[in-house]
């Protein structure tokens, strides 16, 4: 039963692993209400939970019914999953209807998660990527276009319309126990493919630690656009050594090479519109956000790839 003391927020992408993690950091604290595009989650009775697409009607039901205060918004639509077509029509339309529905409503606060990947992967990018260093990403590959075009939508709804409070948040690679992201499925593998002379610097983020910033930029409500990233990094090679994978060298010249040898070997082994950051850094600075929401990770490099030897133990 909802509890009229406590704000009510609306959670999407609930089956994925992170939402997991912040609806147990936020259940009992506020009325919660999930939902995903892609499946209905089980939930505690006292968190309705629902399988709707945010551009059919029903989404819109969910505003009227529930009165949201706050939203959530975590369900980007990852580029391991739907087809292109599939996530501009969920991370763009979907994003917009749901901006377009919080402010025909009033809801006072929302919060976006974007992704680093949106500054693309560049050799001439500097040590530590800004907030305000420009999106370069779709420039790149057309399969980021629909994270750049969210961040691009979500930041014009965030000057455009105060009253929302828009929180847009930029992570690093988020992995650990149920992720199922690219470099994730790569670090659980025995054998990684590295490319022949690339070795670029990244940063890891547990799902853990990621769900306290996001619990810790919601409760602090500071509107604004933030990177999330640790202090440190490390070569992507060593990375691969340290959760105990051996190496697959990938030649990289010429361009075509790294799909024919998956086309060879009948895996994928890069996805094709990430082969750049397996080429060149995209480190991102962390310290406004860090600043901001006094927020320090728990989990080390060193806890983090432990997680990933012991599955090959």
């Amino acid at each position: 039963m909802k509890d009229p003391r406590k704000k009510t927020v609306l959670i999407t992408g609930a089956a994925g692993a992170l939402a997991q993690q912040v609806i147990n950091r936020l259940h009992g604290h506020y009325n919660l209400v999930v939902c995903d595009a892609r499946r209905e989650v089980s939930m505690p009775e006292d968190i309705p939970s629902y399988q709707v697409d945010f551009n059919k009607r029903r989404f819109e039901d969910l505003f009227r019914e529930h009165h949201f205060d706050s939203i959530i918004h975590l369900g980007r639509i990852g580029t391991n999953e739907y087809s292109r077509e599939g996530r501009y029509a969920a991370n763009v339309l979907g994003s917009q209807r749901l901006l377009d529905l919080a402010r025909k409503y009033q809801v006072g606060q929302t919060l976006i998660l974007s992704t680093y990947f949106v500054y693309g992967a560049h050799p001439l990018n500097p040590a530590y990527l800004t907030e305000a260093a420009p999106l370069k990403a779709a420039g790149i590959t057309m399969d980021l276009v629909d994270s750049v075009e969210l961040e691009n939508l979500a930041t014009i709804y965030l000057w455009k319309y105060p009253e929302l409070n828009i929180t847009i948040l930029r992570p690093c690679n988020i992995v650990g126990p149920g992720v199922n992201n690219t470099l994730s499925q790569l670090l659980m593998q025995d054998r990684v493919p590295v490319l022949m002379g690339f070795s670029p610097m990244m940063q890891f983020i547990h799902l853990e630690d990621m769900a306290e910033a996001i619990a810790a930029a919601f409760e602090g409500n500071q509107p604004g656009i933030y990177n999330v990233a640790p202090d440190d990094c490390v070569p992507y090679a060593k990375a691969v050594a340290l959760c105990g994978c051996k190496t697959l060298p990938v030649p990289s010249t010429p361009a075509s090479m790294p799909a024919l040898m998956s086309r060879l070997l009948g895996r994928q082994l890069f996805p094709p519109h990430l082969l750049n950051y397996f080429k060149y850094a995209a480190t991102i600075d962390g310290s406004l956000f860090a600043t901001t929401f006094r927020f320090k990770p728990r989990y080390s490099l060193r806890d983090i790839f432990t997680h990933y030897r012991h599955l090959k133990s």
